[in-house]
Order: structure tokens, then C-alpha cells, then sequence
């Protein structure tokens, strides 16, 4: 049996070791309180690094291209909308271009802050990607030579369309059952329809008009038949950044409300293309 000495030894040496053990359990929680991030971080990212970098093709007039004025400074209307953007979140813009069809690959790799470059909000797309609210709204408008004798889209099967890689217009091509011939840029397959070598082009309503305008021996190309369809144009960003998703939903909500968005589309389009 143990004397009242030893008793009493056992009972301290126990709270003591309760005591440690408490403490330490305790210590542990303040730590993982200390170290655990509120939220994803996504948006504090972009204000620690003071600058936001988004991505577009880069040949997709008026939207995102390089001017003859600066041809190293691409301007548009998705360059304004960025920069927009970026002073409602305090930081600088930092606008990059790529091919559009390593775009996604390039945002997912963490090279890129988010897409901006008038991509289409898809179920598709939502795999591996997601979006904002959109800025913008168009569709899908064929191309044709006046003389083609082609009067919309309902014409042009089995004939050579010709769409950007990695583009919604893919889709329509091979749904209205033509052979989908792919380009880098707009502007090389309106030259492609004006020379004969392709039949026509699908691309952006607003993209389609600026060609035909602006383009050596535009007048003899036209637009053929009604909107193929309409489509949703938003900002995407990694799935995992809902922060930073978030947050520019609610500046784009901002620069609808007040106008400001009506007013980079007038600059850019002559028209508000910014509303359904």
C-alpha cells in the first residue's frame, strides 16, 4: 500500500501531467487557429501583389488586339473593362495575350489571375473553369462573300467555314454540318473568304461587323441570315479562387449599374452591347 508521502506524490505528479497535456492541446488549437486562412485567398493574392493579370487571344478586334499606333500594347474593349476592374480593386492591370486555345491550360497552371478575353460562359466550360456575371452579350454570325449565293446558315453544309481554335463558333460550324477549317485570327480568315479559299467564316456578331468595315475589300463580304445563336460573355477564373470570382462579380455588377461599362462599349462598339 501506498503512505500518505507517496499518495500524495502520485496525486501532484498526475495534475501535473493533465496539466501538460491540456496545455499543449490547447496550445495546439490557438496554432491551428492562428495559421488557418479565412477563405481561399484568392483575392488577397492579387491585392498583395498590387496587380491583376488576365489573358486574352490578342487578334480578336475590337475586343482585345494590338493597334498600329503601339503594336506592342494591346488595346480593345475587354483591355477597358480589365482596367476598369482593376481600379475598383485598387491595383494595377497586367493585360497578356496567348493562343485562345491554351488559354484554360494557362489560367489552371496559375500563369494568369483570371481570362478576360470575350469567352463565352459554356456548360463545357464550367468543367474546368468558372464565371462571373456576364459583361457582355453577343452570338454567332456567318460570314460570307456577297457572291457566294450563300443566304445563311442553313447553306453551308458540307462547305469549308472557317472558325479561331478552341472557339464556341467550332460548334456551330460542325452543328450546321460543315467542315470546321481553324485559324489563329480573325482578321487571316476574312482574307481566306475574300480570296475564295474558304466559303465563309463564323465568329462574333460585333467582330464580324468591324471586318467587314475595316478590312481591305470588306464591302464585298456580308452578313448572312439571323444570329446562329446568342451567348453570355463573362470573365473566368481557376474553380478554386471563389474569392477573387466573387469580388470581381460584384465590381462588374458596379460598372453595370453606373454606367460605365454602357460607356467602354460606346467607345468600342458604337452600341451597349452590355445589356441581354
Amino acid at each position: 500500500m501506498l503512505n500518505r508521502k507517496s499518495y500524495l506524490f502520485f496525486v501532484l505528479m498526475l495534475v501535473a501531467v493533465l496539466f501538460v497535456f491540456v496545455g499543449c492541446e490547447e496550445a495546439e488549437e490557438a496554432v491551428e487557429e492562428v495559421v488557418e486562412p479565412d477563405g481561399d485567398g484568392s483575392l488577397q493574392r492579387v491585392l498583395d501583389a498590387g496587380e491583376l493579370i488576365v489573358v486574352g487571344s490578342g487578334g480578336y478586334p475590337p475586343f482585345n488586339y494590338y493597334g498600329e499606333d503601339d503594336p506592342d500594347t494591346p488595346i480593345g474593349f475587354d483591355v477597358d473593362t480589365g482596367k476598369a476592374i482593376a481600379e475598383r480593386l485598387g491595383v494595377d492591370l497586367v493585360y497578356e495575350t496567348s493562343d485562345w486555345d491554351g488559354l484554360p491550360d494557362g489560367l489552371r497552371a496559375g500563369r494568369y489571375d483570371a481570362i478576360l478575353g470575350s469567352m463565352a460562359d459554356t456548360e463545357e466550360r464550367r468543367e474546368i473553369v468558372s464565371f462571373t456575371i456576364p459583361y457582355y452579350y453577343s452570338g454567332a454570325q456567318l460570314i460570307v462573300r456577297e457572291d457566294s449565293g450563300i443566304e445563311g446558315p442553313g447553306d453551308v453544309e458540307g462547305l469549308d467555314i472557317g472558325v479561331i481554335t478552341g472557339e464556341t463558333y467550332v460548334d456551330d460550324a460542325i452543328g450546321l454540318g460543315a467542315e470546321d477549317v481553324h485559324y489563329a485570327e480573325v482578321n487571316t480568315i476574312l482574307l481566306e473568304v475574300l480570296g475564295g479559299r474558304i466559303d465563309g467564316m463564323i465568329t462574333d456578331r460585333l467582330v464580324a461587323l468591324r471586318g467587314i468595315n475595316e478590312i481591305a475589300g470588306g464591302d464585298e463580304l456580308m452578313m448572312a441570315g439571323e444570329l446562329i445563336r446568342t451567348e453570355n460573355v463573362a470573365v473566368a477564373f481557376r474553380q478554386e479562387d471563389n474569392e477573387l470570382r466573387e469580388k470581381v462579380s460584384e465590381i462588374l455588377e458596379e460598372l453595370h449599374e453606373d454606367g460605365t461599362m454602357t460607356a467602354i462599349s460606346m467607345e468600342w462598339h458604337d452600341i451597349d452591347i452590355t445589356k441581354p
